[in-house]
């Protein structure tokens, strides 16, 4: 319901402005909205009939396949997934969210007092790959190497490199500032490659807590994706030092399978309020692949505000889509 944005998120109940303008009578078309761990009754005949399903065989709820990743991730309260693919996406788990035109809300599909948030940043993998041709010889080895030998916080240097037009926010090109918030137009190749990947975590740090996330002490991130970043530890170690948090790496491909299975557990023990966490404990868990390195969080806290004010000067001077 969330998904389709006809819902009134808060309320757990279809919005009758959003359902107007859509089509008449969608109300009676669409049912009454359930929460994910519902149990919705046995399975048709048809299917009994015809796959041998069994006859006492329940149907759960449905969701959506970014809420059953969140699920087929186990992420819990305070958690963050992110997935380092051609295009990079934020899941998160709100208590309080603050829906905004950037970014999407859904009622969270485990835990029907929370809320999860999805975000979406075109320039991903790509942009890593041509920045590590460009400064690093088209070699990752090199890419690492340049990560570790320049410092947390790249000395005040800040890019932003978006080389076909970024979804969050809406901005093309490249830019770069120094220390001095002066606009240059080349970093030295070390400095660049710590300035993108730099940026891109920064970034998205900022617009997760623009929805109303906030990172907490029992707060861990998940890398996921096909890109090769989620398997760089350098990368990760980045990740980690800006967002404050450790990085777990899983091998769970297709999450949202995975997490649709997991629901229909949850949702056949949710009768004797089993919490989604106690329905999962004994699944694999990730494996920890980074920790914050000490002193990351007040370079990062100093840099965070820095980096949001030249987001906004940048697009203030950047023309909006045709």
């Amino acid at each position: 319901g969330s998904g389709m944005n006809l819902l009134q998120i808060q309320d757990k109940v279809w919005s009758q402005v959003c359902l107007r303008a859509c089509a008449p009578h969608l109300e009676e078309k669409l049912g009454s909205p359930v929460p994910s761990c519902s149990v919705l009754g046995a399975i048709s005949s048809y299917f009994v009939q015809r796959y041998g399903f069994p006859a006492g065989c329940k149907v759960v709820a449905f969701t959506g396949d970014n809420p059953a990743s969140l699920a087929g991730m186990k992420l819990e309260e305070g958690d963050i997934a992110v997935s380092l693919g051609t295009s990079d996406t934020l899941f998160l788990w709100l208590q309080e969210p603050m829906p905004a035109l950037e970014g999407h809300i859904f009622c969270n599909p485990v835990d029907a007092q929370h809320y999860m948030a999805l975000l979406c940043f075109k320039n991903g993998s790509l942009m890593r790959e041509k920045i590590r041709d460009e400064s690093a010889s088209c070699s990752w080895s090199d890419f690492s190497e340049a990560l570790r030998s320049t410092e947390m916080g790249n000395s005040g240097n800040l890019g932003f490199y978006f080389d076909v037009m970024e979804i969050t926010p809406e901005i093309t090109g490249r830019h770069r500032f120094s220390a001095e918030n002066r606009q240059v137009s080349a970093f030295p190749g070390a400095v660049e490659i710590r300035a993108l990947i730099e940026g891109q975590f920064m970034a998205k740090r900022i617009h997760a807590e623009g929805l109303g996330y906030r990172v907490m002490p029992k707060t861990k991130i998940l890398a996921t994706g096909g890109g090769g970043a989620s398997h760089n530890r350098d990368i990760l170690q980045v990740l980690a030092d800006v967002f404050g948090a450790p990085v777990y790496v899983t091998d769970t491909a297709n999450s949202a399978c995975v997490g649709s299975a997991y629901r229909a557990f949850h949702g056949l023990a949710a009768g004797t309020d089993v919490s989604f966490s106690e329905v999962v404990k004994l699944a694999p868990n990730p494996r920890l692949a980074a920790t914050p390195t000490p002193g990351a969080s007040q370079v990062y806290e100093d840099l965070l505000p820095q980096y949001a004010k030249l987001e906004q000067r940048i697009l203030s001077q950047t023309p909006g889509p045709p």
